[in-house]
């Protein structure tokens, strides 16, 4: 399950449909926004390409008209709460996630009476009605330090298992509650894969990703969100990685680095992967399809996640 990094190369026809779009975002007013795991293509229209916490940042201070959104639908969920000024398009709104499907706001509320006094960290893998019945949002990059500076003793940490065990491992003196949920991708990375892949290329240094299972996580090299990987694999003297995460990580890893090397142990998310060149172009000329939020929803989301941006500003200052 090692799978070697290889550039992209663009055919003809994608050429010409990444010109058209460049040429519509200029007459639409509209700007891209693509996560780190979608198709390598799409890379070259994005006006920025990011992690979840980058993207969230980037969509509140969007000015453009349009935001198109490469991403699932949570993201572009976000997006429109966090910029109720700004039209949001998902080229595909089947784009789902399976994580954040295994958490509702009805579920929620009911945790949430078993265990008063907790404060309710939402991960942002999650949709708008679930973060509008929680505290403060995170994510993978920052879920550490925002536990970490919560006042509360008991933390209901939703929705995924692994990120939530590997919080509590770095935050001991919590009582961290996980909600039971998880991300199939990740969860079906094993230590037994990582184990050989580390045979295979030992000389590599291991990345993962703090949604993959503990076991995986304590094979590692280092832990982090896909924008950390790809600071990591910067900063590091290292010439080899082993990135266990979203399959479609290693391109961009291999764009932003192209003098290192980058192997996968990976799943593919095909959810992730179905917004096309093709997608897109359709959603900019018919304006489809459009992210809407009931702004009684999207007041209380936008309030958890300005918790978020606030609490990571007072500790970027004080570090």
């Amino acid at each position: 399950m090692c799978i070697i990094s290889r550039a992209v190369e663009l055919t003809q026809i994608q050429k010409t449909l990444i010109n058209r779009i460049r040429r519509l975002k200029k007459e639409k007013n509209a700007i891209i926004l693509c996560h780190n795991y979608q198709r390598p293509e799409i890379y070259e229209v994005a006006d920025f390409i990011g992690d979840s916490l980058e993207l969230c940042r980037k969509a509140a201070t969007v000015s453009a008209k349009i935001i198109v959104f490469s991403g699932v639908y949570f993201m572009a969920e976000s997006a429109a709460v966090l910029n109720p000024g700004v039209k949001v398009l998902i080229p595909d709104r089947s784009a789902g996630c399976a994580l954040s499907d295994m958490v509702t706001a009805k579920a929620l509320q009911r945790e949430k009476k078993k265990y008063p006094g907790a404060a309710v960290v939402c991960y942002v893998n999650s949709s708008a009605e679930v973060k509008a019945e929680s505290d403060v949002c995170c994510t993978s990059s920052n879920a550490v330090e925002i536990v970490s500076a919560l006042p509360n003793k008991k933390i209901l940490f939703i929705p995924d298992r692994n990120l939530a065990h590997f919080v509590a491992k770095q935050v001991p003196k919590k009582k961290i509650i996980p909600w039971d949920g998880y991300c199939p991708i990740h969860e079906r990375i094993t230590a037994e894969y990582l184990i050989e892949a580390k045979k295979q290329k030992p000389n590599a240094k291991v990345i993962a990703h703090p949604e993959c299972p503990k076991d995986v996580l304590e094979i590692a090299d280092y832990v982090a969100s896909t924008s950390g990987m790809l600071r990591i694999a910067k900063e590091s003297e290292a010439k080899e990685f082993i990135c266990t995460t979203e399959c479609g990580m290693v391109q961009r890893l291999s764009r932003a680095l192209p003098h290192k090397k980058f192997y996968t142990v990976c799943s593919v998310c095909f959810d992730m992967k179905k917004i096309t060149l093709e997608s897109i172009e359709e959603s900019l000329i018919r304006g489809q399809y459009e992210v809407k939020v009931p702004e009684k929803i999207a007041k209380k989301a936008r309030a958890a996640f300005q918790r978020m941006f606030d609490m990571t500003e007072t500790l970027t200052t004080t570090c």
